[in-house]
């Protein structure tokens, strides 16, 4: 909303014959300081993907342990199974002992020790595969869970894509490309379907694909998205005291599609709007194609994670 808000008095000041400079520097601070918020985004959407790299660590340490219980597990049953059996054979001997004369008072009384002592070792074992079993059981589950939330996010992510992809066939391959990319779904809007040079506003055809990909976005309310303007590295032309730089043009390019989006039905509490200048190319800007290739705008399409955080957090 603020960054709206100081848009619209750039371009009732840029009517404006004669502007003071208090105001100019006023809106300048502003800017400055929502460069500042929009970096600590950045880096909070860092954090989030640290938190997810960590956890998919987690699940493969997780998933070892789970065989190491596995097998302790079988190796403290076959254990439990061998005492049994032994059990059994000196349970029988003791029986023929009982039946058996006087004689042998003595030898079955070794045996009953024996016997006592096998019963005991017999009782701690299957307390020890119990509480194996138990531990089993447990790993199993949290490992499911986990495995559970991942495929399901993994899914999640698939089917965006193909609900974006279908919004967008009718456009040129040249012009856009959609890719699933570290969990997320990338939308690369190439220049010549958005903007003529050096310019803010959308033209025609533009719109017409915001406007598509907007009505997907209306109906996954849960997405959170990401608008990046891109330039190559050509200094823009002109005396335009309120477009310096390439940073200005792709931070200003963000905003008109932000704006696109949220008017048509995206969320405006799940968009953030940011320009990287020429900065983060996309290919080299030493050739005219790969100037082109950097002329780009980047809607990065993250499905809500709420739920995989709160796993994360509760165990």
């Amino acid at each position: 909303m603020i960054v709206r808000k100081i848009f619209i008095a750039l371009i009732i000041l840029s009517s404006v014959a004669c502007v003071t400079q208090k105001k100019y520097d006023e809106l300048l601070a502003e800017k400055v300081k929502l460069d500042a918020e929009k970096m600590k985004l950045e880096d909070k959407v860092a954090l989030k993907n640290n938190t997810i790299e960590s956890l998919e660590a987690q699940l493969a340490e997780e998933q070892e342990t789970l065989e190491q219980v596995r097998k302790a597990y079988q190796d403290s049953q076959s254990s439990l199974d061998s005492l049994q059996q032994q059990y059994k054979t000196l349970n029988d001997y003791y029986d023929k002992l009982m039946s058996s004369s006087g004689k042998l008072n003595k030898d079955l009384a070794n045996k009953e020790k024996q016997l006592l002592q096998m019963e005991a070792d017999l009782e701690i074992s299957k307390q020890r595969n119990d509480e194996l079993a138990a531990n089993l059981a447990e790993r199993e589950e949290r490992v499911a869970e986990l495995e559970k939330v991942l495929a399901d996010k993994e899914a999640a992510v698939n089917a965006l894509k193909q609900k974006v992809s279908e919004a967008l066939l009718n456009f040129k391959e040249n012009d856009l490309t959609v890719e699933v990319k570290n969990g997320k779904v990338y939308v690369s809007l190439a220049e010549q379907l958005l903007f003529n040079s050096g310019s803010t506003v959308v033209d025609t055809k533009g719109v017409e694909a915001l406007k598509k990909l907007a009505q997907v976005l209306k109906d996954n309310q849960d997405v959170n998205i990401v608008v990046e303007g891109h330039t190559d590295d050509v200094p823009i032309s002109g005396n335009n005291k309120y477009l310096k730089d390439n940073w200005d043009l792709s931070v200003l390019r963000a905003t008109s599609i932000v704006r696109i989006l949220t008017n048509n039905g995206a969320s405006p509490e799940r968009v953030t709007a940011a320009g990287k200048g020429e900065f983060a190319p996309k290919s080299s800007n030493d050739s005219a194609e790969g100037r082109r290739e950097n002329r780009r705008t980047e809607i990065i399409l993250t499905p809500k994670l709420d739920e995989l955080f709160q796993i994360l957090e509760t165990n």
